[in-house]
């Protein structure tokens, strides 16, 4: 038995001497080695030549690929007997001094085995395990059948068959390799050991994996530690175009069709991921290595044609050495389970961040000085495992379940959702009434409705439909095209969701004014208050959905907002995306939530300048806040833009849902109230009380005084809008206040908690007079009686979803409006004497969405002329003018005007139809209907507003993610 042992080495002299050592050392050593050297530009040939000796070193090129040096290396070696074994060794894989020894022996033990491979550790750590074995999932991923980051303890020290082993360490039969042609040129690099196991499986060969030899592989060109020129600066790239070649050139020909729409898909797939966790660039190398495998399909098609002539004979079933189909499934889920993770370590809190580097700034200072050194060893908590820790086992053996039903916070917070779920019933189904239209038929409509840029709502419309528009629709793709469950889960999730960050920001907020935090109970108290504003305000009740959306997402906008106060500057950029992001889904439901962040911005950036001018020259400064703000026009700018262009710009003042919105006084303003649905006022007056007296606590007064000035521009804005009437082309409305009541009743319980979390601690100090003990409890009681109250209110609160203010007509003329926008129905109300008021119905009437449009659309004053002469004195050229509109019939609702309908009974081209309703008039136009005036178009400047807009927001995505797959050189 010969063995020839073959060193492949590129620029591996920071390498070169542990692997040098490693083949000296050897207890069993080759009987002949022979290097190869690929142009290396440091010290690796000189270190191999004094090795082996000048006529053992085989120089090559740069450009030479690892089974070109391999093959080059074959060639240099002189025939030798028949039971000749190459070991294959890289310069970045150090060898056990056992490994060849091992693996020779189990050679001896299983004749009938052809491929060998050793176990390989992670070098430098040394006990962490990279592979024992290694095949290829269907989705392209490399499986080695390990957990990450485990550490080899004996548990897989058993021999097995394998797909393939790594070419670190290989040791192959010398005929076998010739025979199967070496390694695959069109893999110059990476991959290569998978398609070599595969085809010598195929071609009926075996391969083991041998646990007792150990090499440690330092893996210089898959981490990027190492750059040469057949990695470039994109070794993922190369990895997983090897992958997809590997898979399309080895798959039985019955899987390849299904491989190749896997393969495609997926990547696709997998770009979405990688973007999704900020790793760009890795994204981009996914695609660029599909592109180069898809576009060249010879490649394919010559590969294939070479490995089928190599498994002419009897061909071996190799499905057993592949991983189990739901292997990618599994990684699937625990790609999302990373993301989750990192996500929740985003959020981690600012103040969270600034404690820990306190404390490792105390524990630096404690580790220099001897004399401290027992306190940092007293500071260090016990290991839960820790045969002596009793209470940690029994900690750790209670469960999930046994520490969720002994915490009483838990329990109360689960309640209050349970109990906010059933307050909220009357939104399971589809709901409408009050300021909430009906829903449309799907969530295409949406789509369509965002897309267009002319609506075929009343006589047509070229006003953009509502931002949140967009959002909607892609709710839709979650809820199987259901529009009604989109705006059901909307109602339902609000409520636990401004829970929800309402908890984050509070404590946030705490831990920024004191370390130690607040209070549970009062983060408790503080979160659940500000949840049940969208219900006690009437907003809920309603049908606002932009206030309740906007009260679900003000905590997180708050939460985001103050990582501009990050004392890292990266993070303040990243800051800036997520608020940015925020912003502009607040805005979409609301669009004064940027205007008041434009004001409140320039407010805080005249004070930065009056207090520091320095603060303006730098960039990481004021930069974030005004990537933010610039950021949300952008992301709305399908909304945005043509607003300004039809001049429709009072939109900037209202909010979603239907017109008019209701006003706001002074009292309604103070007690938290948008509407006659909202609770008694005086549930809301012990809020302003108790903010008002949170000044009394002196530890906490800066920070109240603070919140305060923050809800001064906000009341000053309110001061200025009180005095406006919008006149708006259908109707005249006040400018939405919800924003504003949502603002300022998320201040003042802030600032309560503020003053409450001082107070509890001054109290949980030494004893204090009963007097202030009485004056604490009775602040509490009238606190927990806030929430208390507004619960138990909202649960038999009523609600306008049973009142429905669209236009009812009869069955038949409904049905037929679905069929096009030329079976539109006129509906004129009103007398001769008194006026009337028309409104052209089509499709499936006004739908969430299609109030704004409407409301912001100016008069059709040809359609009013119509309409005028019908009512006074139609003409049959009036009702070909009608047809034209795309009218098919016209309706006078009870009570009917007999001068109106005695005339539209006399013209010429009208047509008598029937109504549910006796005291409700109708007609057919008798003529042929066109949508000509009202047709929907998209335009080419829709559409590149579209592609900028989706463009825009995968760009604000992939920034504001949290980072899950790390720099290669960094691992």
């Amino acid at each position: 038995m010969t063995v020839s042992a073959v060193l492949i080495s590129h620029d591996g002299a920071r390498w070169l001497p542990n692997v040098l050592e490693g083949m000296r050392s050897q207890h069993r050593p080759a009987d002949r080695c022979l290097a190869v050297d690929t142009g290396s530009k440091d010290e690796s040939r000189g270190l191999l030549v004094e090795a082996f000796g000048e006529d053992s070193v085989v120089d090559l090129p740069v450009s030479t690929s690892f089974p070109a040096a391999v093959r080059a290396a074959l060639d240099a070696l002189p025939p030798a007997d028949e039971d000749e074994w190459i070991w294959l060794l890289h310069d970045d894989s150090a060898p056990d001094h056992e490994a060849l020894a091992w693996l020779l022996a189990a050679s001896q033990e299983y004749p009938d085995v052809e491929i060998f491979g050793p176990k390989l550790r992670e070098w430098p750590s040394l006990r962490r395990l990279l592979e024992l074995g290694v095949t290829i999932s269907g989705t392209g991923r490399r499986e080695t059948g390990l957990e990450r980051g485990e550490y080899d303890q004996g548990q897989h020290d058993q021999e097995r068959e394998v797909l393939a082993v790594n070419t670190a360490g290989m040791l192959v039969r010398r005929r076998v390799l010739e025979e199967l042609g070496g390694f695959d040129e069109r893999l110059p690099l990476f991959g290569n050991d998978v398609d070599f196991g595969w085809r010598a499986a195929r071609a009926g060969h075996r391969t083991y994996v041998v646990p007792q030899a150990v090499v440690f592989h330092a893996e210089a060109a898959s981490r990027g530690t190492r750059r040469t020129a057949l990695t470039g600066r994109h070794p993922h790239y190369q990895e997983r175009r090897a992958a997809l070649l590997t898979l399309l050139a080895n798959v039985k020909s019955r899987q390849l069709l299904w491989q190749t729409f896997r393969l495609f898909f997926g990547t696709l797939l997998r770009v979405l991921g990688l973007l999704g966790v900020r790793a760009v660039g890795q994204a981009l190398d996914e695609l660029a290595a599909l592109l180069s495998i898809y576009t060249h399909p010879g490649q394919v098609r010559a590969a294939r044609r070479e490995r089928a002539a190599l498994r002419e004979h009897s061909p071996r079933d190799v499905s057993a050495l592949r991983p189990p189909w739901w292997l990618p499934y599994r990684h699937g889920l625990d790609v999302a389970t990373d993301l989750a993770s990192a996500l929740a370590s985003s959020a981690q809190d600012l103040s969270d961040r600034r404690r820990e580097a306190k404390e490792a700034a105390l524990a630096a200072e404690i580790a220099s000085s001897p004399a401290l050194a027992p306190l940092q060893a007293a500071k260090e908590p016990r290991r839960s495992d820790d045969p002596d820790d009793d209470d940690a086992e029994l900690y750790a053996d209670s469960g999930l379940v046994y520490r969720f039903f002994t915490n009483p916070v838990a329990l109360v917070l689960t309640l209050f959702v349970v109990l906010a779920v059933v307050a909220a019933r009357a939104a399971f189904g589809e709901i409408q009434g009050g300021a909430l239209s009906p829903v449309p038929q799907s969530a295409a409509d949406w789509w369509r409705l965002h897309v267009e840029s002319q609506h075929p709502l009343g006589t047509g419309s070229r006003v953009p439909a509502p931002a949140y528009v967009a959002l909607f629709a892609v709710a839709g793709l979650f809820t199987g095209g259901n529009a009604g469950a989109v705006i059901s889960v909307l109602m339902l999730l609000a409520v636990p969701i401004a829970l929800w960050g309402a908890w984050r920001l509070l404590r946030l907020v705490g831990r920024l004014v004191d370390p130690r935090g607040l209070s549970t109970w009062v983060l408790v108290w503080g979160s659940v208050t500000y949840a049940l504003v969208p219900a006690t305000s009437g907003a809920w009740g309603e049908g606002r959905f932009g206030t309740v959306a906007l009260a679900a997402l003000l905590p997180w906008l708050a939460h985001a907002a103050i990582g501009f106060a990050d004392p890292d500057a990266e993070r303040r950029w990243r800051a800036a995306w997520r608020t940015g992001l925020l912003l502009a889904l607040c805005s979409a439901f609301v669009p004064g939530v940027w205007l008041f962040g434009l004001l409140a911005s320039a407010l805080v950036v005249a004070a930065a300048f009056a207090i520091s001018p320095r603060l303006l020259r730098e960039r990481s400064a004021w930069g974030p806040p005004a990537l933010a703000l610039g950021l949300v026009p952008v992301l709305l700018l399908p909304w945005f833009l043509p607003l300004l262009g039809t001049g429709a710009v009072q939109g900037l003042l209202l909010e979603a849902g239907r017109l008019p919105v209701s006003a706001v006084d002074f009292t309604d303003l103070a007690t938290g109230r948008l509407s006659d649905l909202g609770a008694p006022w005086w549930l809301g007056v012990p809020i302003g009380v108790l903010a008002v007296l949170a000044i009394a606590p002196i530890s906490t007064r800066v920070p109240v005084m603070i919140g305060w000035l923050v809800a001064l521009p906000a009341a000053c804005v309110v001061a200025v809008l009180g005095l406006v009437v919008l006149d708006l082309p259908a109707t005249s409305t006040p400018p939405s206040m919800g924003f504003f009541v949502v603002v300022l009743q998320g201040i003042a319980i802030v600032v309560i908690a503020l003053g409450t979390g001082a107070l509890v601690r001054r109290l949980s100090g030494d004893p204090h007079p009963w007097w202030q003990r009485a004056i604490a409890a009775v602040v509490a009681a009238v606190a927990v009686a806030v929430p208390l109250g507004g619960i138990v209110w909202w649960l038999g609160a009523d609600n306008a979803f049973h009142e429905d203010r669209a236009e009812v007509v009869p069955a038949y003329m409904a049905q037929s409006s679905l069929t096009g926008d030329d079976h539109g129905v006129l509906v004129v109300r009103g007398s001769v004497d008194d006026g009337v008021t028309y409104r052209v119905r089509r499709g499936d009437g006004i739908t969430v969405g299609e109030d704004e449009i409407l409301g912001l659309t100016p008069e059709d004053r040809e359609m009013t002329d119509i309409v005028t002469r019908l009512v006074s004195a139609p003409s049959p050229r009036d009702v070909e003018a009608l047809a034209e509109h795309g009218i098919e019939y016209v309706v006078l609702p009870a009570p009917v005007d007999g001068r109106v309908s005695a005339g539209l009974d006399a013209v010429d081209g009208l047509v008598q139809a029937s109504a549910e309703d006796r005291s409700t008039r109708a007609w057919r136009v008798d003529r042929e209907t066109s949508v000509a005036g009202v047709a929907s178009e998209v335009s080419a400047g829709r559409v590149l507003l579209l592609v900028i807009q989706g463009a825009a927001w995968l760009v604000a995505l992939v920034a504001a993610a949290p980072t899950l797959v790390r720099s290669r050189s960094a691992a």
